[in-house]
């Protein structure tokens, strides 16, 4: 209920009038927030008000002003009514537009608060190796923006404009060389994700990221390991035993090297009727995965523990331990550029090889898409291409 508004008069020295408007009940006062009964206006007339019809002047007082005092409260009078009535309605607008322009108010305040900023603390929510790409992402935006960006400010140019800069800009790690189209990729899918968080939580309007179009995925070259290959490893001796393990390990379950660091023995089954498997969480996606694995790449595993122990304890990434898989693989007689993930690949293309489904496979990897496994499907195709063109007659 809005408060109801009087206007009054109050008597001071020189016998004139001082104009007041009196609150019922008392409102907070402008600028102490206090609750207040009175708003003295800094207006005077040396009449008087009427006492029943208090927006007006008591006819017999004001006769006996001189015509100048008498045109001076008649003004006076009017400016006072112009400022009560102007109080009714702005006190009475919350009791009927109150949802609406509190809405309003809610959006320009939001408008207001820096997006680079949003931004930062949705980073600060993610894990492991999920959080690095999250800053890195964070860290090309800061630099865009220069750390400044009203929510308000926010629209499909600015989102295009960051576009075209990931698309063009230097890496972060060398000055000499331009982003990777893939990190590019993914810092603007960060972006994305921002904006259509931004929307659920009611900082914009509109929903940004469903108007801007994402940058496209290039191409890239996979590398694997042949059947051959992989039993040339198994041959050869490496200075970290226990790398080689885990590598051997990530071939034969396609596992990634953070989910099979994190492997505990807890997450170790087996039955009769199924055999071995691994029910986990995988730290890139969070999604609990069940992946049937076979006698041989159980036998990898080392002697059981308790289930909170590490199956892989001592695992680490580092350029030290990158130093032990370059030697292994050299002195294997492999000149290919491999990686710890490229084991996983080796999963892939030689299951697909071999003749199991892709559906299957994708399954196995843990892909959410499908898409997503087809670029191994693709790899296998290539390598047919290959094997065809390799026999050749002499016509």
């Amino acid at each position: 209920m809005a408060a109801k508004v009087t206007l009054r008069q109050k008597r001071i020295s020189g016998n004139k009038q001082s104009l007041y408007l009196d609150f019922y009940p008392a409102i907070p006062h402008p600028e102490t927030g206090e609750p207040t009964r009175r708003e003295f206006l800094g207006l005077y007339i040396k009449g008087k008000l009427d006492l029943k019809e208090k927006n007006k002047l008591d006819k017999k007082a004001h006769k006996k002003l001189s015509p100048i005092d008498q045109i001076h409260d008649e003004n006076t009078v009017n400016q006072a009514v112009q400022i009560w009535q102007n109080k009714i309605n702005h006190l009475s607008k919350p009791e009927i537009y109150t949802g609406y322009e509190k809405e309003q108010l809610k959006i320009k305040e939001q408008g207001e608060k820096n997006f680079v900023e949003y931004f930062k603390k949705l980073s600060d929510k993610r894990k492991a190796s999920n959080h690095d790409n999250w800053i890195s992402a964070y860290k090309y935006l800061e630099t865009f923006t220069k750390g400044n960006l009203k929510i308000a400010d926010l629209n499909e140019r600015f989102c295009n404009e960051f576009k075209e800069y990931l698309l063009t800009t230097k890496s972060n790690k060398s000055s000499k060389t331009t982003l990777a189209q893939n990190s590019a990729v993914s810092y603007f899918n960060k972006l994305k994700a921002t904006l259509k968080q931004a929307y659920k939580d009611g900082y914009l309007t509109t929903d940004l990221n469903a108007k801007i179009e994402p940058i496209k995925q290039a191409e890239t070259r996979r590398n694997f390991l042949t059947i051959e290959e992989l039993n040339s490893l198994v041959k050869t001796e490496c200075n970290n035993p226990l790398l080689k393990r885990a590598a051997l390990f990530s071939a034969l379950t396609g596992l990634r090297f953070s989910d099979i660091k994190n492997l505990v023995w807890g997450e170790i089954h087996h039955s009769v009727e199924n055999g071995y498997l691994i029910q986990f969480t995988q730290q890139k996606t969070k999604g609990v995965e069940v992946l049937p694995i076979s006698e041989q790449a159980y036998s990898l595993l080392g002697e059981p523990k308790q289930p909170t122990d590490k199956v892989f304890e001592g695992l680490n990434y580092s350029a030290y331990e990158n130093k032990h898989l370059y030697q292994w693989i050299g002195a294997a007689g492999i000149t290919k550029n491999i990686t710890f993930h490229c084991f996983r690949h080796t999963f892939a293309t030689l299951q697909l090889s071999k003749g199991t489904d892709i559906y299957t496979v994708s399954k196995m990897l843990g892909h959410r898409e499908l898409k997503t496994t087809q670029i191994y499907a693709k790899i296998i195709d290539k390598t047919k291409r290959e094997a065809a063109d390799k026999i050749k007659l002499e016509f």
